[in-house]
């Protein structure tokens, strides 16, 4: 009751019916002495309360107009409600509209996050781990090639193919649930310390997929001798299935303690016998010996090469692809920007470690450099060695004129473009 007179001192209520007076003013006769009180009190009473002063709000006199007018407001019914503070807030509707467009806006965001593409080829990342199929024997995967992986041709590297093939290889081992605590190690080979190292490469490249291209790789293995492994790989465009590159290898065990090689133990070799596949080998196998360059065979010579601890593999050796990249640095310069690489064949002698510094030696085949403008495919050979003369990598490299299509996809950038 006391909130209520409050509140009605700020929001005075509407007047009441003219007929509803005289019951007011018997009502408050009665209550005014509870009828023990006297006349007199009550005219006392009456008159103690007149002479009280009205509240004032900002110099303006405000209150009740009549004494009884609070009385009545508290006992009558058919009186309408007073003003109060509840009636004065702002429409709920408005409110309920503010939150409802947070939530659209919210949903609108989400369903740009949740985007699909519209084609096929609007590829984002759908790639996983890859899987195993044909029976078991053969494992696929794709991949889809980043900005970060091509050169200045505009087409993948060939250290970026080679890193994909190296990819698969691990994840096959480790989808056909072989995959130990070591680089590509089985369960068996981890207790006997033993880790697979690579003796031999052949690699042709019919075609360099380019920036945003969904490559598809295949990959399985067969014996290679008493003990040997041979790992094939087969990369198509996932689009048009046709083939890009073709990669033969062959593997050998070494001891990790001992750094010797090692014959495939019993245990080992009833592991990994159940995933050889009885196929011929990819790449026909070039049966020319490599040559042995030297000061004098080599037409160039890149010196001070050495390994960065990122190059380093899990088992502290320079990895594989490495050596491809140094090899191209020993190439000259004409060669890299007139041709691209179309074959290799690599043997790897000897492994290199984080604080061995190597050179790599280049001779030119055929019509030799001084020709090139004759556009027509040429050779070379390749020699990674220690400063002391031992050999690391001897290699075979076979190169193709640039076809002009490998610029055609994004066309020339200007220069003026260019901000540095």
């Amino acid at each position: 009751m006391v909130a209520t007179a409050a509140t009605s001192a700020f929001f005075p209520a509407a007047s009441p019916a003219p007929d509803s007076g005289p019951k007011t003013a018997k009502k408050l006769a009665n209550l005014g002495g509870m009828k023990s009180k006297s006349a007199g009190s009550s005219g006392a009473l009456q008159g103690k309360a007149s002479a009280q002063a009205s509240p004032k709000i900002n110099g303006t006199s405000v209150g009740l107009k009549k004494p009884v007018e609070g009385v009545k407001n508290e006992f009558e019914t058919s009186s309408p409600a007073p003003r109060t503070f509840i009636n004065t807030l702002p429409d709920w509707s408005m409110l309920l509209a503010a939150i409802t467009t947070i939530f659209l806006a919210a949903e609108k965001q989400w369903m740009m996050l949740d985007w699909k593409p519209r084609r096929p080829d609007m590829l984002i990342d759908p790639f996983g781990l890859g899987r195993i199929v044909q029976d078991g024997l053969v494992f696929r995967q794709n991949f889809s090639i980043r900005s970060y992986e091509i050169g200045a041709d505009r087409t993948a590297s060939i250290e970026t193919l080679m890193n994909h093939l190296q990819e698969t290889a691990l994840n096959h081992v480790k989808g056909a649930g072989l995959l130990g605590d070591g680089f590509g190690s089985t369960p068996e080979m981890c207790k006997k310390n033993l880790i697979w190292v690579v003796t031999r490469m052949q690699v042709v490249v019919d075609r360099y997929p380019t920036w945003g291209d969904v490559v598809q790789v295949d990959t399985w293995v067969s014996p290679s001798g008493k003990n040997g492994m041979r790992r094939d790989w087969v990369l198509l465009d996932s689009k048009t299935g046709k083939t890009l590159t073709r990669a033969s290898s062959v593997w050998v065990m070494m001891n990790k303690q001992t750094r010797r090689l090692s014959k495939i133990p019993e245990e080992v070799r009833g592991e990994i016998e159940p995933y050889f596949t009885d196929t011929v080998p990819v790449v026909e196998e070039d049966s020319r010996k490599l040559q042995k360059l030297d000061d004098n065979t080599a037409d160039y010579v890149r010196t001070g090469l050495s390994p960065r601890w990122s190059d380093l593999d899990v088992n502290l050796h320079v990895n594989n692809v490495k050596y491809i990249g140094w090899i191209l640095e020993g190439a000259p310069l004409p060669i890299l920007e007139s041709y691209e690489l179309s074959a290799m064949t690599l043997e790897y002698r000897r492994e290199c470690g984080k604080d061995n510094v190597l050179q790599s030696l280049t001779a030119v085949s055929g019509s030799g450099v001084g020709n090139l403008g004759t556009l027509a495919d040429m050779e070379c050979q390749h020699l990674l060695r220690l400063e002391n003369g031992a050999e690391i990598v001897r290699g075979r490299t076979s190169w193709r004129p640039k076809h002009a299509s490998n610029f055609g996809t994004f066309g020339p950038i200007p220069a003026e473009s260019i901000e540095y």
